[in-house]
């Protein structure tokens, strides 16, 4: 029973303007260093922003305060395109750790509703506590589903066909609690890029602590999870729970905790962006810093960079941070006091379940990272967005291509970064109305940013 509970609290807690190519890796002080060592080139992109205009042809939007079951939104998680330009929403109430109506939305190309699928429920087809959502060039719908243990998929015409099942084994991979991305060859998904609550270190206890952040690609050909390692994230140092794990909790709980590490506020994200043919590019660091993985490679061939420096967190930003985190909480409900970790371990029998929940010190890391957002085109533009003057605010966003080239820059306020990318320049972008409506506006991109 202990490895069961363990694995359900791991899912469920949680052009060429200025260019200069070094043949050289990166020094070894870098903070990324670790895994840039292999890297067979550096290219410097100048810091001198160059403007574009976000010349976008709206080509439909969907999703009105009132009309027909399928115009109207509860709350859009996710979008996606398929090859044919079929946009799909992932709508519904539902999410981790709360139950509620999940669906699949499909509109063609001219954003007329196509048909709709999926609902919540424990049996195959339906959602229990879908986390990530990714649509194949040939349509196929693929949920990773943390309360199913499960990768569930349907094919183009909204029909389930399978469950993909994680493996019992001690060293199998799980059901990721976040976001998945397709393989644009077909056949598989990626997973990763996790900004969960706690890092599971071992789910039965034996296994040593993570040292790393991987990008796994996960293939959906068999019955069984099975997964593989295609880039190393640097992992940042993190805030270890084993001193929790000594207050009077049920020990079912204080094992869990001890195999537990937090994120420290401003800790570097692990973006990830899919190129067309495979290969992954990523940031894994406070610095700005794209790493691009070709498909097929066993480390990082090439390294992007801009000479924008990360913010020093200093004891104002510090507090200016815990005054806006406070009155989130007390927005929800709460009481705008310190963070707090809840646990609920495994029922046995007709015996309550194992609980206890805990007011959590925040750590902080040093600075502040550079760069907020990260995606990748049909075409193999990437998009990057950096931050703002604010800690926590977006800011311009940069358009580049895997190689390196400069394309140019949005400036602040002049485009949000679009939610999905599709073929023929598609882009789709979650947005609210005056009356705060969910809906999804469809554009279309000119070819220099696709």
């Amino acid at each position: 029973m202990k490895k069961t509970w363990r694995s359900r609290l791991a899912h469920g807690l949680i052009f060429g303007l200025g260019l200069n190519v070094v043949g050289s890796p990166l020094p070894r002080s870098s903070p990324f260093a670790i895994h840039a060592l292999r890297a067979q080139e550096v290219i410097e992109v100048k810091g001198r922003d160059r403007p574009i205009d976000p010349e976008f042809e709206e080509v439909y939007r969907v999703g009105v305060v009132d009309g027909e079951s399928w115009e109207m939104f509860a709350e859009v998680a996710q979008v996606a395109f398929d090859a044919e330009g079929n946009l799909y929403v992932f709508d519904g109430t539902a999410g981790m750790m709360r139950s509620g109506e999940m669906r699949v939305l499909v509109f063609d190309s001219a954003g007329r509703f196509v048909r709709e699928f999926g609902s919540s429920g424990g049996g195959p087809g339906e959602f229990n506590q879908p986390m990530g959502f990714a649509v194949l060039r040939d349509g196929t719908v693929v949920v990773s589903d943390v309360g199913h243990r499960a990768y569930q998929l349907f094919d183009a015409s909204g029909e389930f066909q399978r469950m993909v099942r994680a493996d019992d084994g001690p060293d199998a991979p799980s059901i990721p609690a976040d976001a998945i991305q397709p393989d644009p060859r077909g056949g598989a998904v990626f997973a990763g890029g996790s900004v969960g609550l706690s890092v599971m270190r071992a789910v039965d206890g034996s296994a040593a602590p993570p040292t790393s952040r991987p990008v796994l690609r996960v293939g959906l050909e068999g019955e069984v999870v099975r997964a593989d390692t295609v880039a190393e994230g640097w992992l940042p140092p993190r805030s270890d729970l084993e001193d929790l794990a000594t207050t009077l909790v049920p020990a079912e709980l204080r094992d869990a905790l001890r195999s537990m590490a937090m994120p420290t506020v401003f800790e570097p994200r692990l973006l990830v962006g899919i190129l067309p043919d495979g290969g992954i590019v990523h940031s894994d660091s406070s610095a700005y810093a794209l790493k691009v993985t070709p498909p097929g490679a066993r480390g990082v061939a090439r390294i992007i960079r801009r000479p924008f420096e990360p913010e020093p967190v200093t004891p104002e930003v510090q507090r200016e941070h815990e005054e806006r985190t406070a009155a989130a909480r007390r927005a929800l409900g709460g009481t705008g006091g310190p963070k707090i970790l809840q646990m609920v371990g495994a029922r046995e029998g007709n015996s309550p379940r194992p609980q206890a929940t805990f007011e959590l010190e925040e750590s902080y890391y040093h600075e502040i990272s550079v760069l907020r957002g990260l995606a990748a085109t049909w075409d193999g533009r990437i998009w990057v967005q950096r931050r703002g003057e604010e800690p926590e605010s977006d800011g311009p966003i940069d358009v580049l291509t895997a190689e390196g080239a400069y394309v140019g820059t949005y400036a602040v306020g002049a485009t949000e970064m679009p939610d999905a990318f599709g073929p023929d320049g598609l882009a789709a972008f979650i947005e609210r109305d005056e009356l705060d409506v969910p809906r999804v506006v469809v554009r279309r991109l000119p070819a220099e940013v696709r």
